[in-house]
C-alpha cells in the first residue's frame, strides 16, 4: 500500500509541476456518469427534463476551471475540435442512413438474425459502426416487431455497434485516429482479424441459444409472416451520399497534404470534412422521401440525446484523460506497461470514458516508455512495424481491440451505444439501465468473451 500512496503522490507532484489538472477535477467526470447511471432509473422524470443542463453545466465548469485557473486554452479547443469532429460525423450517418428503407421478407428466426447480425459486423468495417447501426438497426426492429426482447437489442450493439468495426481504420473512430497518426490502412485487418472473427462467432453463438429459447415461445405469432424475397432497398440514392460521407473522413491534413488548416498552438485543426458531412447530412435529408422517413419512424430526439450527453462527456473527461496520460508515463506506470495491462487498461477506460481518446493516450503512454514518440510519423509506422521496440506490435494489437470490443461494456463506450438505445426505446422496448445494461449483460456476457480473446491471443505475450 505504501507503494501506491507514493506513487500517487507522484503522480500529483507531477501533475502539479505541469500544469495539468488537479486530482479532484476529476470528479465532474464521475458524477455525470453517476446520474447518467442511476438518473434513468432512481429518478426518470428529473433525468429526462433536466439531463441537458446538467451536462453542460458540468462540461461548463471544467472548461472555466482550465481557463482561468490552469490557463490553459489549448485542451478545452482540442476537446471542442474532437467534440465537432465527432458529431459531424454521427449526424451525417443518422441523418442520411434515416433515408434509407431495408425490409427484410423473412420470418424472424435465428438464422434470419444472426445473417443480419453478420452483415451489420462485416458492413461496420465498410461504413464505421455508426453507419451499420444507423443502417440496421430499424430493419431489425421491424424483423423482430412481433418477438422484439432486449437481448435482441444489447446484442445488436455488441457486434454491430462495436466489435464488428475492428477491421478497418473506418471501422471505429480509435482505429482512424491510428490510421491519422500513421498505422497502415491495412495494420488492423491483419491483425485484428483472428481475435474480431472468434469474438463475433462466440456472440451469435450466445445470441442464437437466446434466439431460440424466444422463437419457441412465440413462433405461433410468425407463422403467418411469408416470405416475400430476401431484401428490398428503398431511398438507395442516400447510399450515394454514404459514399461521399466514407471518402470526406480521409480528408486529413496528416493524410492529404493540401487540406487547409487552423494552427492553434501548433495543432492543425481542419473543418473542410466536418463541413462537408453536415453538408451531406442537409442535402440527404432535404432530399429524401418524406414517406421512408415516416416509415423509419426517423425524428432528432436520439441525436439531440447524443449531442447534449456528449457535451458533457468530452469536456468532463479531459481531466480524467489527462491524468492517466500522466501515471502511465510515471516511473511506476511504465514499469505497468505490457500487452496484458494495455489490454484490460484500455479496455476499462474505453468503458467509461470515449474509446477514441482512450486509445491516444494509451498508444502515447505505450511508446513513451519505450523511447517513442507518437507525433512523430515515422516513430508511429516503426512501432505499428514492430522489431525497433519491443512487444510493440502487440501492445498496439491489445490497444486497437480493447477499444473497439470494450465500447459496447457500458452505453457510452461509443457513440452508436446511445443511439440505438434510444431508436429502441421510441420502438417501444424497454432498455435497461445503465447499471442494469453492465450487471445483466456486459460483465456475465461479454466480459467472458473479452476474456477469452485475451488468453488466446494476449495472455503468454509478456
Amino acid at each position: 500500500m505504501a507503494p501506491l500512496i507514493a506513487e500517487v503522490g507522484h503522480v500529483k507532484h507531477l501533475v502539479d509541476a505541469t500544469a495539468l489538472p488537479p486530482l479532484w477535477l476529476a470528479i465532474p467526470f464521475v458524477v455525470l456518469l453517476l446520474m447518467i447511471a442511476t438518473g434513468p432509473l432512481f429518478f426518470p422524470h428529473f433525468w429526462h427534463k433536466h439531463y441537458p443542463k446538467i451536462a453542460v453545466f458540468l462540461a461548463a465548469f471544467v472548461v472555466f476551471y482550465y481557463f482561468f485557473f490552469l490557463k490553459n486554452k489549448v485542451k478545452p479547443v482540442e476537446a471542442a475540435a474532437e467534440y465537432i469532429q465527432f458529431m459531424a460525423l454521427i449526424i451525417a450517418l443518422y441523418v442520411t442512413t434515416g433515408g434509407i428503407l431495408i425490409k427484410v421478407h423473412a420470418k424472424a428466426t435465428p438464422l434470419a438474425n444472426i445473417i443480419l447480425l453478420a452483415i451489420g459486423a462485416i458492413a461496420a468495417n465498410l461504413i464505421g459502426t455508426t453507419g451499420a447501426s444507423m443502417l440496421f438497426i430499424r430493419p431489425y426492429l421491424r424483423l423482430n416487431k412481433h418477438r422484439i426482447k432486449v437481448y435482441h437489442i444489447v446484442f445488436f450493439i455488441f457486434i454491430v455497434s462495436n466489435v464488428g468495426g475492428a477491421l478497418t481504420p473506418i471501422g471505429d473512430p480509435p482505429l482512424f485516429l491510428g490510421f491519422i497518426k500513421g498505422v497502415p490502412f491495412g495494420w488492423t485487418l491483419v491483425h485484428n482479424i483472428m481475435p474480431w472473427f472468434v469474438a463475433i462467432v462466440l456472440l451469435l453463438a450466445i445470441f442464437c441459444v437466446f434466439d431460440k429459447k424466444n422463437k419457441a415461445s412465440v413462433e405461433s405469432e410468425n407463422d403467418s409472416q411469408v416470405a416475400e424475397g430476401i431484401v428490398s432497398i428503398k431511398g438507395s440514392k442516400n447510399l450515394l451520399w454514404l459514399a461521399v460521407i466514407i471518402g470526406a473522413v480521409f480528408l486529413d491534413p496528416t493524410v492529404v497534404a493540401w487540406v487547409p488548416t487552423i494552427d492553434y498552438h501548433g495543432h492543425h485543426i481542419s473543418f473542410l470534412r466536418e463541413l462537408i458531412m453536415l453538408a451531406v447530412a442537409l442535402f440527404s435529408f432535404s432530399t429524401a422521401d418524406k414517406k421512408i422517413l415516416t416509415s423509419n419512424e426517423f425524428n432528432f430526439e436520439p441525436l439531440n440525446e447524443v449531442c447534449l450527453i456528449f457535451i458533457g462527456i468530452f469536456a468532463t473527461m479531459m481531466p480524467a484523460l489527462e491524468l492517466i496520460g500522466a501515471f502511465a508515463q510515471s516511473a511506476y506506470g511504465r514499469q505497468l506497461i505490457t500487452p496484458n495491462t494495455l489490454y484490460w487498461g484500455t479496455g476499462f477506460f474505453s468503458s467509461i470514458l470515449d474509446n477514441a481518446p482512450t486509445y491516444l493516450n494509451f498508444t502515447a503512454a505505450s511508446m513513451a516508455a519505450q523511447g517513442a514518440n507518437i507525433s512523430l510519423l515515422t516513430d508511429v509506422q516503426a512501432y505499428a512495424a514492430g522489431g525497433v521496440y519491443p512487444h510493440s506490435v502487440m501492445g498496439l494489437r491489445a490497444i486497437s481491440l480493447a477499444s473497439v470490443f470494450f465500447g459496447a461494456m457500458t452505453y457510452i463506450g461509443n457513440g452508436p451505444n446511445f443511439m440505438v438505445k434510444s431508436i429502441a426505446e421510441q420502438a417501444g422496448v424497454t432498455m435497461p439501465s445503465f447499471g442494469n445494461y453492465i450487471f445483466r449483460f456486459s460483465i456475465p456476457i461479454l466480459l467472458p468473451i473479452l476474456f477469452v480473446v485475451w488468453l488466446l491471443f494476449f495472455a503468454c505475450s509478456s
